[in-house]
């Protein structure tokens, strides 16, 4: 699915970060079960080809130029429960969530994000793992947030100039994800590689987000840059062009 915006790899445990060993304990062991997404550091030497998928076009309203702040995603939504609401790469939603992204990339300002971040009350319910909210604090916020200041590198002196044409997602191969897999009580739709699609200085370029996964129907990113990775920020597969989507797989 294409979500155009002008005209408008699953939560993979990583490597956590100091003072998280009870919870790397499990979350290591949750790697392996996950596909990688491997990405770029912050000085752009590229590590993942991305594969073709098929897509449909379906355009959202466009982000505003002006605006000084996030929008709400789908507010409150990570203290209820789960359904299995398969999400959409269109709506008010989903356009909220891309427009926030680029917002925090594009201002170097990866709070500016937190609406489109996966919720940590939906984490804490997800993993079956010790202390979830703190391996959601000091490891997947943290990494994102790095990989944020990455993408903003990527743009350049003139990150203010770059516009976002549209958001990528591969819906048609977006999964269920049962809980048990991967160290998660509870499940959710996943889907690797969009691609976010922007213009600057009047060529088309494009990154890859590496991984989005939903709950109660609205996408949200957890994972940027990539999953294994060291702890630097990651820019997922920058390319010239529109790029591709994927590859799938993971949890």
């Amino acid at each position: 699915m294409i979500a155009d915006v002008r005209r408008p790899r699953p939560p993979g445990i990583a490597r956590g970060h100091a003072g998280l060993a009870a919870v790397l304990g499990v979350a290591l062991a949750a790697v392996t079960a996950c596909a990688t997404s491997p990405g770029v550091n912050a000085a752009g030497r590229q590590h993942r080809t991305a594969t073709p998928a098929v897509q449909a076009l379906s355009p959202t309203p466009s982000p505003s130029a002006t605006r000084r702040g996030p929008l709400a995603v789908a507010p409150g939504a990570g203290r209820l429960a789960q359904t299995r609401t398969r999400p959409r790469a269109r709506g008010p939603a989903f356009h909220a969530m891309v427009t926030d992204l680029w917002l925090a990339v594009a201002r170097d300002r990866p709070s500016l994000a937190r609406p489109a971040f996966f919720p940590v009350d939906a984490y804490k319910q997800v993993k079956a793992i010790y202390d979830a909210a703190a391996d959601w604090r000091s490891r997947l916020w943290l990494d994102f947030s790095l990989d944020v200041r990455a993408a903003h590198h990527l743009l350049g002196r003139d990150a203010s100039a770059a516009r976002l044409l549209r958001v990528v997602v591969p819906s048609a191969g977006a999964a269920w994800i049962s809980p048990g897999v991967c160290y998660n009580k509870v499940g959710y739709w996943h889907v690797a590689g969009p691609r976010v699609v922007y213009r600057l200085h009047g060529r088309v370029r494009s990154f890859g987000i590496a991984s989005l996964i939903s709950w109660r129907g609205v996408w949200y990113v957890v994972h940027f840059g990539g999953i294994i990775r060291p702890a630097v920020g990651m820019v997922d597969a920058p390319a010239a062009g529109p790029g591709y989507p994927g590859p799938q797989g993971g949890c």
